[in-house]
C-alpha cells in the first residue's frame, strides 16, 4: 500500500502505530526525533507522515515547516495529545493535511490516512 513515516519521541507510541500499520500492509518507518525524521523524509520518500507535536529539541510544528520547504506533496497528519484549537490551526496553516489526537483510535486513524491520501490524489 503506502509508505508511512511515524515520528514520535515516545518509542512505545511508534511501536504501536508501526505494528498496526504493518498489519494493514503499509511499509512503515519510524523516527524518534525531528532531525531523524527530516533525514527519513529525504531518504525514504514516504507517502504519508504521522507527526507528533510535542518532541524535545525540535517540535512537530518546526519539523512540519522544514518538510514543507522541500516537499509540498507528502501527506502530513499531526498526531498529538495537544487538543488546543490554536495549535491545530497553526499546524494546518503550516501545511498539515490533518490532525488526530491521542490516545489514537486506530480505526479512525486508518480512515484519516485513507481519506488524506485520497484527497491528495484528487488534487
Amino acid at each position: 500500500m503506502s509508505k508511512i513515516l511515524v515520528v514520535d519521541d515516545e518509542v512505545k507510541e511508534c511501536e504501536l502505530l508501526e505494528r498496526f500499520l504493518k498489519r494493514k500492509c503499509h511499509e512503515v518507518f519510524t523516527s524518534c526525533s525531528g532531525k531523524h525524521a527530516l533525514e527519513n523524509v529525504r531518504s525514504k520518500k514516504p507517502d504519508i507522515i504521522l507527526l507528533d507535536i510535542n518532541m524535545p529539541e525540535m517540535d512537530g510544528i518546526e519539523v512540519l515547516k522544514r518538510i514543507r520547504e522541500f516537499d509540498k506533496d507528502v501527506c502530513i497528519i499531526m498526531v498529538t495529545v495537544v487538543i488546543e484549537k490554536s495549535v491545530a490551526m497553526e499546524a494546518l496553516k503550516a501545511g498539515a493535511d490533518g490532525y488526530v489526537t491521542k490516545p489514537v483510535d486506530l480505526n479512525s486513524l486508518e480512515k484519516v490516512i485513507r481519506n488524506t491520501l485520497y484527497d491528495k490524489l484528487e488534487k
